[in-house]
């Protein structure tokens, strides 16, 4: 399994953002996909995580209600996992990274099996 990431940026205090992960492989029914988060001197942290085949979604205490994880398979769109990110705050800067697991769900880097290149979110004040 492959997997793209894409749409970090620049963006104000209470701003939003929408995250793009892209993944390509087999089977990918059978795989939870999720995002973390990491900041320079800290260990990769869970965000949120989707079921590939259905839409039970997991997230972080200090994320819900702003964060929403979805997953889409169009013609356009194919294997395609978002995070729109609304509310954002200074303390959500970070380098966030696309995350697959085989046959279970996300909760933990430990339950990772493959993990996308990170694309880059800075929210000024």
């Amino acid at each position: 399994v492959q997997l793209q990431a894409s749409g970090g940026g620049l963006v104000q205090a209470g701003g939003s953002l929408r995250l793009s992960c892209v993944a390509s492989g087999r089977a990918l029914s059978k795989y939870a996909m999720g995002w973390f988060r990491q900041t320079p001197g800290k260990a990769r942290e869970f965000v949120a995580a989707i079921r590939w085949s259905n839409t039970t979604a997991t997230y972080v205490d200090f994320v819900k209600e702003r964060f929403t994880i979805s997953r889409d398979n169009t013609k356009d769109t194919p294997n395609t996992v978002y995070l729109q990110m609304n509310s954002l705050k200074p303390e959500d800067t970070a380098v966030y990274y696309c995350a697959a697991a085989a046959g279970r769900p996300i909760r933990t880097r430990e339950d990772v099996d493959y993990w996308g290149q990170g694309t880059l979110v800075t929210v000024s004040s």
